[in-house]
């Protein structure tokens, strides 16, 4: 027994003194791979929690496009946003914790070798996909400061201070990427599954986004460049485009926090009452009595109608009508794109003179893909139709559009912004008092104030090529 034991004690030495012991020194919680599933869907939460958020730390899109104002502290829907440096955190969110890791699982997916033609068409669902993502990040960023970092971007050893490029030329480049990556995808194969937040891995619903996302480009770019445009809006179409509601880019949440929806934490969680629905987007909702109010807002205790606290303003809480207990449910989707944005779309493309079926079908399917995606009755639907102040008027069309997409894009406000922009309807005014004395609705986000300092060259040039980092400097399709 004691000659086992003595062995025994001998062989645990031996393997104990031959054991490699820099193995000591790995972190098993902190692994140093990762796959690009991970990645994709990370960046996924990451894209949708910005654009759905409405921290003002972080996104005031809804105040811009005057849907929300604020109680007490109107700073932001007075413009200023450089104290709470929200150009910085929109830009550093973009470029960090979504191009980062779209990029990554892009690098991950170029080493990965495919042995058939199955898992080729599947390897390139990925690519498309994450290139599409990839693709929308692009266009809102320069739909937020016009010329960004893009042919040098996330390049950190190669250029830690990357240049800013031309605002058009990035546009015709991802018009570019888009068309290809809707070549690209099999709708017959899988993809990511589901770390595919959005469309569970559905290539055939990535390839409608793909196409939607060009035609909303490329409509943007109408007045730039008629000829070039229409021939992407009509390419756009070819390829097809979301077509329901059931095709909309929405990623939806989780019941518990922190997978819940953004505005469950700004507005229920919190225990903040910052803020209320705009006067202006109720005022004209409660003129032409539009069905979808019940939906957007809830009445303030007592209250037989609905009220909007005056934009710009210091407003109470309890005296207007409030966000409904629908959007700031936990599990409320996130939405990147719809089949009414798609519809308004086509419906401004087809009076621009764009061959793509009439202004007034597309119109009324916009604003009916609206009311049925918000649950309104068929009944109600007609009725709102068939109003004088909500026919399409094809002799201002700009005005009829304008304003039923900012109505139909509410609690969009990125893409409720961009119509204003472009259409230059509903017309805003800026409040009273404004941060800087501004006298009109801001039209792009000042550059990041961390970019200024450590990028100082890049940035000044930028700011020169566009015509000012200023608030009422025009992105370059903003012609009018």
């Amino acid at each position: 027994m004691k000659k086992i034991v003595l062995l025994m004690a001998f062989m645990a030495l031996s393997v104990s003194c031959s054991d490699d012991i820099t193995g000591l020194n790995a972190d098993t919680k902190s692994p140093t791979t990762t796959k690009s599933e991970y990645l994709f869907t990370n960046a996924q939460k990451s894209l949708v929690d910005q654009m759905v958020s409405t921290s003002v730390n972080r996104n005031v899109f809804r105040l811009f496009a005057q849907q929300w104002t604020e109680t007490t502290y109107p700073d932001e829907s007075q413009y200023n946003i450089t104290t709470r440096v929200i150009p910085d955190n929109h830009f550093t969110i973009f470029y960090r914790d979504v191009l980062r890791d779209l990029k990554e699982a892009k690098t991950l997916l170029n080493a990965e070798v495919a042995f058939s033609t199955e898992q080729t068409a599947i390897l390139n669902n990925k690519k498309a996909i994450v290139d599409i993502l990839t693709a929308y990040s692009y266009s809102v960023l320069v739909d937020t400061f016009g010329n960004v970092p893009y042919s040098e971007a996330l390049d950190i050893e190669g250029h830690p201070l990357p240049k800013y490029d031309d605002a058009q030329t990035i546009y015709k480049d991802l018009i570019s990427r888009l068309t290809a990556d809707s070549g690209l995808l099999t709708a017959g194969a899988a993809s990511f599954g589901s770390a595919d937040l959005i469309y569970g891995g559905n290539a055939a619903k990535w390839k409608k986004f793909a196409n939607s996302l060009r035609l909303r480009l490329a409509v943007n770019m109408h007045d730039v460049d008629a000829a070039y445009a229409s021939a992407q809006i009509s390419a756009a179409v070819a390829g097809g485009l979301i077509s329901s509601n059931a095709d909309n880019t929405n990623l939806v949440y989780l019941a518990l926090q922190p997978n819940a929806n953004p505005l469950y934490a700004d507005l229920v969680v919190s225990g903040r009452n910052d803020f209320v629905p705009a006067n202006t987007l109720v005022n004209k909702m409660n003129t032409l009595t539009d069905p979808r109010r019940a939906k957007y807002f809830d009445l303030k205790t007592g209250a037989t109608a609905y009220s909007g606290g005056i934009y710009g303003a210091s407003n109470n809480f309890a005296a207007f009508s409030h966000i409904s207990s629908t959007i700031a449910d936990p599990k409320f989707p996130g939405t990147l794109f719809d089949y009414s944005e798609v519809e308004f779309l086509l419906a401004e493309a087809a009076a621009r003179g764009v061959a793509v079926g009439t202004a007034t079908a597309h119109y009324n399917a916009a604003i009916t893909a609206s009311m049925k995606n918000w649950g309104v009755a068929d009944a109600d639907i007609a009725i709102y139709l068939a109003q004088p102040n909500v026919v399409y008027d094809a002799a201002n069309w700009k005005k009829s559009i304008g304003e039923q997409a900012w109505l139909g894009l509410y609690n969009r406000g990125f893409e409720a912004w961009t119509s204003y922009r472009r259409l230059d309807y509903p017309v805003l005014l800026a409040p009273a008092t404004t941060y800087d004395n501004l006298t009109t609705v801001p039209v792009r986000y000042s550059y990041p104030s961390r970019e200024q300092t450590l990028n100082a060259t890049n940035v000044t040039a930028a700011a020169t090529a566009i015509g000012g980092d200023k608030l009422t400097t025009k992105i370059f399709w903003d012609k009018f």
